[in-house]
């Protein structure tokens, strides 16, 4: 296909789609949002609804340069597809944790019915002309069904979580089934380059394929894909800009009325086992045990609204946590100060960014994270004059970026304890230089570069000259 033109549309197909209206709960809803209504297009997925049969009918909506067009799921497709295989499987392979995996043939069964449903209604959407962006582990299979469907369209795919090393990918079973099915997209996008790495040794020694020049790869059966990074980012100047007129809110001025002059660390993460939650709240009563100095001038928020409450890990960290926070302040709580704020539900963004700059410490810490959206938030949310510090995990892909963040191995308890006690006493000098450099990252790499990075990739006929797109941003 030819560079894009006026007649082709980019249309963005993923589980769910965030409607006009909705609040956008995560990062890759606020990041398609972006990139549609700048552009112009189609978004495809599931409503998020149940009904009596799957796909039965397409929801139509316009709003602005955008139409919508989605469908229900059965409760035993929604089981099987989402529920089982989707985040019952590959979520916690993807995530580094097989032990976590309940694998059944009739959950990868649905996922599959699911994906041809999807295929089936997508091919009455499309228009020759148009350049197609799938999203996430959700929709692997979908291009190899379009193609058998005779669509030749630009098809891009685009992984939001990590990706392990093929030694671990092996393990999944029917891997081959389902993982060679990416070689029918014309692009792979992953965040960074040990994602990269990763992909290109399963398809070069799992799956028989060669490399070719300008990053390309000849699958077993014949057909010429691509593969390169591409951090996703944020709206660095909208973010920034939120921030500094959040004060404004009254619920951000409750909240540093509440702190009563005390030091606050932020934590923001939907309640996952991959976000590394028990650990972190392991290390913060680790610094309270071995920093009484810091009692009553420190507060610690996390704010983690639940999800995927039907699957059993989710309701045990919950659990876990509930206990966690509990103990903490049982043991070093006064009558005026607790010392952890847990709290289970979420917040709009404007609020959000308004708590970041209120923070003297971001706590980002996941076991495993494809990027991690919260970090870059964090850092573009900060006073210049007065920022804080972010502490993050070296296993987010955002580590790869944000190099003068406090880097820590999440289940290093008294690293992050040390962590957080360098952070509560940097001084203003070594925070300025740490958040300028991370800045000048978020401000070059931000939202529109990511994606357009993706699409000229996608849309260009040579090969790209850059593969790892991630190493321009140094």
């Amino acid at each position: 296909m030819a560079n894009r033109n006026t007649k082709g549309r980019l249309v963005v197909v993923s589980n769910r789609v965030a409607l006009p209206r909705q609040t956008a709960t995560g990062g890759l809803a606020s990041a398609l949002q972006a990139a549609l209504h700048e552009l112009g297009g189609l978004w495809f997925g599931w409503s998020g609804k149940l009904a009596a049969e799957t796909g039965a009918e397409v929801h139509r909506l316009h709003d602005a340069k955008v139409d919508y067009a989605t469908i229900d799921l059965s409760r035993a497709d929604h089981d099987d597809f989402y529920t089982g295989f989707a985040n019952g499987t590959l979520w916690p392979m993807l995530h580094y944790r097989p032990d976590l995996v309940d694998y059944q043939r009739s959950h990868l069964e649905g996922y599959l019915r699911v994906n041809e449903i999807f295929a089936q209604h997508l091919c009455k959407l499309i228009t020759p002309e148009d350049v197609l962006w799938v999203h996430d582990y959700h929709l692997i299979p979908l291009a190899a069904m379009l193609r058998q469907r005779g669509v030749r369209n630009r098809i891009g795919f685009f992984l939001h979580t990590p990706l392990p090393a093929a030694g671990l990918l092996i393990a999944l079973p029917n891997h081959r089934e389902l993982l060679e099915t990416l070689a029918s997209y014309d692009l792979i996008g992953v965040h960074t380059t040990r994602d990269l790495r990763a992909l290109e040794d399963y398809f070069l020694h799992e799956a028989g394929a060669s490399m070719r020049l300008g990053g390309r790869m000849r699958s077993a059966g014949g057909r010429i894909f691509r593969a390169a990074a591409f951090p996703i980012s944020i709206d660095t100047a909208g973010i920034a800009r939120t921030a500094s007129d959040a004060g404004a809110h009254k619920e951000i001025n409750q909240l540093r009325t509440s702190l009563d002059g005390r030091a606050l660390i932020i934590g923001v993460d939907r309640l996952d086992y991959s976000k590394g939650l028990p650990q972190r709240f392991e290390a913060f009563a680790r610094l309270l045990e071995r920093a009484p100095e810091l009692h009553r001038q420190v507060t610690f928020m996390q704010i983690a609204p639940p999800s995927r409450g039907s699957v059993l890990e989710y309701r045990q960290i919950r659990r876990e946590l509930e206990r966690s926070a509990g103990h903490i302040n049982g043991k070093y709580a006064t009558p005026d100060w607790a010392p952890l704020r847990y709290i289970n539900k979420s917040f709009p963004h404007r609020l959000l960014a308004g708590y970041y700059r209120t923070a003297r410490v971001g706590l980002v810490t996941p076991l495993r994270d494809g990027m991690n959206l919260v970090a870059k938030e964090y850092v573009a949310s900060q006073n210049p004059d007065d920022p804080g510090v972010l502490i993050l995990s070296r296993f987010a892909g955002a580590a790869q970026e944000l190099t003068t963040a406090l880097l820590v191995n999440p289940a290093d308890t008294e690293e992050v304890a040390d962590a957080l006690q360098r952070a509560l006493n940097m001084p203003l000098p070594e925070r300025r230089d740490r958040w300028r450099a991370m800045m000048k990252v978020l401000e070059h790499n931000d939202i529109t570069f990511w994606r357009k990075s993706f699409l000229s990739a996608l849309t260009e006929k040579a090969p790209v000259a850059q593969r790892r797109v991630a190493e321009t941003l140094g």
